[in-house]
C-alpha cells in the first residue's frame, strides 16, 4: 500500500520519468542511430505517450479515492493499447518468411491519404518491413523489449493510482 499521497505523486513521477526516457532511446535511435520507426512503431510510441500523459497529470493531481481509480484506469487503458500493438508487432517479426506481408507506404503517407479508419486497418494488415528485426538486446527485438516495459509501466500506473490512502 502506498503510505501517502507524496508517495503516490514519486510513483507518477518515476513511471513519467520512465516514458520519457524510453522516448529519448527511441529518438536517439531514429535521428542518431538511423534506424528508422516502421508504422507499429510510430503507434506504439503514440501509446506510450499517452501512459506518459496519464502519469504526468496522475503526479501533478496525486487525488484520493475515485480520482486517482480514474487514473489508474486511462492508464491500464494506454498500457493495454501498447501491449495489443507491441504484440502483434513482435507475431509479425516471427512470421515464417513466406507469411511475411509485401513493404507498404510509411505512416505519415497512409493516414493522409487514407483516413484514421482506413490506416489503422492498412497498419495492421501490416508490411514487410514490420517484420525486420534490426535491433536486438539479451535476444528480444525492440517490440518485445517495449511490451515488456508497457507490461511493467501498465503494473506501476495501477500500483499507485488503485490503493487506498490513509485519510
Amino acid at each position: 500500500m502506498i503510505a501517502s499521497r507524496r508517495g503516490r505523486r514519486w510513483l507518477n513521477l518515476a513511471g513519467m520519468a520512465s516514458v520519457i526516457g524510453l522516448m529519448g532511446y527511441a529518438l536517439y535511435e531514429e535521428h542518431v542511430v538511423g534506424l528508422a520507426a516502421c508504422p507499429l512503431c510510430i503507434l506504439q510510441r503514440i501509446a506510450l505517450i499517452a501512459l506518459g500523459l496519464v502519469f504526468a497529470v496522475a503526479a501533478l493531481h496525486a487525488p484520493r479515492g475515485a480520482g486517482a481509480r480514474v487514473y489508474g484506469v486511462l492508464g491500464a487503458l494506454a498500457a493495454l493499447t501498447g501491449m495489443g500493438i507491441s504484440g502483434w508487432h513482435v507475431r509479425l517479426q516471427n512470421l515464417p518468411p513466406a507469411e511475411v506481408p509485401a513493404c507498404g507506404p510509411g505512416y505519415d503517407y497512409i493516414m493522409d491519404t487514407f483516413g484514421w479508419l482506413d490506416g489503422l486497418s492498412m497498419i495492421f494488415t501490416a508490411s514487410g518491413e514490420c517484420s525486420e528485426v534490426n535491433w536486438q538486446f539479451l535476444g528480444l527485438s525492440m517490440p518485445a523489449w517495449v511490451f515488456v516495459w508497457f507490461v511493467a509501466l501498465g503494473a506501476l500506473v495501477v500500483t499507485a493510482n488503485w490503493s487506498r490512502l490513509p485519510k
